[in-house]
Parts: C-alpha cells; structure tokens; sequence
C-alpha cells in the first residue's frame, strides 16, 4: 500500500519537472532565434551550437525527467558531437540539400570548434540543471525523496 502512495507521489514531481524541460526547450529555441536576429557571424554561430546541445539536454529531461543532471549532459553531449561527426560522412550534407528541416538538426559542414562549443553547451545545461530543486525526488538529489521516506517508515 505504502509503495502505491509513493508511486503515486513521484507523478506531479515527474509532470513538474517534465513541464520545466518544456518551457526550457522553448526558452532555448527563444534564445537562439534571438541571438541570430542580434549577432552574426561567429558570436551566432558558436553561441547556437552550444544552445544546439542545451537543447539535446532539455528534451532528454522531457524524455527521461529523473536523469542525473550529468547523464542528461553527457548525452546530450554524445549526440550533439555524433551528429557533428556524421558531417564527415556528406549523408547530413546531402539531407540539408533536400530539407530545411534536416539542415536545422543535421548541419552540413564538419567544423572542428563546434566540438569545443557544443561540449560548453553541455557544461552550462549540467550547471543550470543541477542547481534546480530536486522536486523529482532521489534521482536529482541523492538524498531520501518521498519513495525513500516511504520505505523507511
């Protein structure tokens, strides 16, 4: 009975958390579309690359709301330098040639500061993340959320 009552207590804490990832996913697209209206060249590039794996990070919260804060990171780092790297290939190239859509997530040309760039993205996403409340329970914190206090009682 007592496991049932905790189960059902992590629910609002995963809607919560799964609902900031959302407005942070918006406020990350915000960001970047704001950055290319006031900056160009490098200063937009660079800054959108790293907020292209802030990004990665906020969807695999929505995914996954009881990540660790570094393991969202790590993967969010993992797929944004997969897809860099895929750029060596030309198949990105190819796909940004036939969609706007696919030119967006895809990229087409490998750039080496990218790699540095999306790793910094990375870092401030782990930084934000992990200074949140950790209403998701024991996942976030490490320490006895209410599944954990329910067992102990």
């Amino acid at each position: 009975m007592k496991e049932k009552q905790a189960a059902r207590a992590g629910v609002p804490g995963t809607v919560a958390v799964r609902l900031r990832a959302a407005a942070a996913a918006l406020v990350t697209v915000a960001a970047g579309l704001g950055i290319r209206s006031v900056a160009g060249g490098e200063v937009a590039k660079y800054a959108g690359d790293a907020l292209y794996t802030v990004l990665i990070h906020t969807l695999v919260v929505l995914l996954v709301p009881r990540v660790r804060p570094l393991s969202a990171a790590a993967a969010a780092l993992a797929v944004s330098w997969a897809v860099e790297l895929a750029q060596l290939t030309g198949v990105p190239a190819g796909l940004a040639r036939q969609s706007t859509v696919a030119r967006l997530v895809l990229g087409s040309t490998f750039n080496v500061p990218d790699l540095f760039w999306y790793a910094a993205g990375a870092a401030l996403a782990w930084a934000v993340h992990s200074r949140l409340p950790s209403g998701a329970g024991p996942a976030r914190s490490g320490g006895a959320g209410p599944a954990r206090r329910a067992r102990r009682t």
